[in-house]
């Protein structure tokens, strides 16, 4: 078992936080205050952290400035990153675009339209907030264009969801607090609602959640599924369902390797190791099996028992879906070895 540290684990800011700082830093150039070292800013639910100014750039009409993102001992993607923000006058009111790094939206489904830089809406009002109170108290007409760029964010992108959820061309600006929470379930969780979000809004009727990438490819290849069509649930099926439940498509396929969808068939919803257990008591009995109670892995169930216990991982895995789903939604589970071959399914 993994030891917990022995000291809390340290918070990060969000690429909306580090932004709404750069756009801060890069107006005090703009309008007349110099470059500072360092700005403060007031997150959503009223903190007020100091960021460090890292990159600085200034014209005749223009000035940009730099935040390096510190996602605190959250391992993000984006941890590391420098975001920009350049600003300049704008015909009327905060204009958003996306220079390098950043994506733009070309599906529906976002909270974002299709067109739009990939910048959330939480931080487009933290910065528009900055813009009109800055503004106020310097005298300037608060008509900005914010263009939001991230160095190498088109390659940190192919690491997201990003490219299946249709932002193209790089990262999205995130956050709805400001605030990076250490290993929080809550940002894949969220990803996987948006994936719903977008396959509901294209007119997917079948969607897929796997455990993994092997298992992911062997569903999709099966059903020939488009990508934005498969879910990367990974271990959070119960989150994956729960969202389905109140946000339905006609079908969904729930596929992975045999030892977490044994869980899935004994009715966990969270696949983690650390979360949830085989029940290697209970499955001995299920199977009518006695050395299986002394077994260690499920793989190891698989090995030296009939060939009927993936069959009965795959009946057993489905009827745990449907106990999640309202009538209506149909459901199938499919049961992969490490090769990526369908070994058991169910409901097909």
């Amino acid at each position: 078992m993994a030891r917990k540290p022995d000291t809390p684990l340290r918070r990060g800011w969000t690429t909306g936080a580090c932004a709404t700082a750069a756009t801060r830093a890069a107006l005090m150039g703009l309008w007349g205050e110099g470059r500072p070292d360092r700005v403060r800013i007031t997150l959503p639910g009223g903190e007020r952290p100091v960021f460090e100014v890292a990159h600085w750039d200034q014209g005749a009409d223009w000035a940009e400035a730099g935040i390096i993102k510190d996602a605190g001992d959250d391992p993000d993607v984006t941890h590391g990153a420098m975001i920009r923000a350049r600003v300049s006058a704008s015909g009327g009111g905060v204009e958003f675009r996306a220079g390098e790094g950043v994506g733009k939206v070309t599906m529906p489904g976002l909270p974002i339209p299709p067109g739009e830089p990939a910048i959330n809406p939480v931080p487009r009002e933290m910065m528009t907030q900055t813009v009109q109170e800055m503004a106020t108290r310097l005298g300037q007409a608060p008509d900005i264009v914010i263009e939001i760029s991230i160095p190498g964010g088109q390659a940190i992108a192919q690491k997201t969801w990003n490219p299946r959820l249709g932002v193209k061309g790089g990262l999205s600006i995130l956050g709805t607090t400001g605030i990076v929470r250490p290993f929080s379930c809550a940002a894949w969780i969220a990803s996987i609602h948006r994936g719903i979000d977008v396959a509901r809004s294209a007119g997917l009727r079948h969607v897929a959640g796997c455990t993994g990438a092997t298992s992911e490819k062997t569903v999709q290849a099966l059903y020939a599924l488009p990508d934005h069509a498969m879910l990367d649930m990974g271990d959070f099926a119960g989150g994956l369902l729960k969202y389905l439940a109140r946000h339905p498509v006609e079908r969904i396929t729930i596929g992975g390797g045999i030892g977490k969808m044994t869980k899935l068939a004994q009715g966990a919803r969270d696949l983690h190791s650390g979360r949830s257990q085989v029940d290697f008591a209970a499955l001995s009995q299920a199977l009518g099996v006695p050395d299986v109670a002394y077994m260690n892995t499920a793989l190891q169930v698989f090995e030296n028992t009939d060939r009927n216990f993936p069959d009965w991982v795959a009946e057993n895995a489905l009827e745990t879906v449907r106990s999640m789903l309202p009538e209506g939604i149909a459901a199938d589970t499919v049961v992969i070895d490490r090769q990526g071959g369908i070994i058991a399914r169910a409901g097909a």
